[in-house]
């Protein structure tokens, strides 16, 4: 059985990342790289880790 992995990314140097929550009925969390055009993603906040439980 083949690993599910996925080929690293490459990222531009001056990339500018950044996170924002829109409230709403549903709460969303929006990552987007603001250096390039329609380079986001949004995710329903409740499925978004929280930073504990990163460590």
């Amino acid at each position: 059985m083949e690993p599910d992995t996925v080929a690293p990314a490459e990222v531009a140097e001056d990339a500018e990342v950044m996170a924002s929550v829109e409230e709403g009925t549903t709460d969303t969390l929006v990552i987007a790289d603001v250096s390039t055009d329609e380079a986001y993603m949004t995710l329903p906040l409740v499925d978004a880790a929280s930073l504990p439980e990163w460590r």
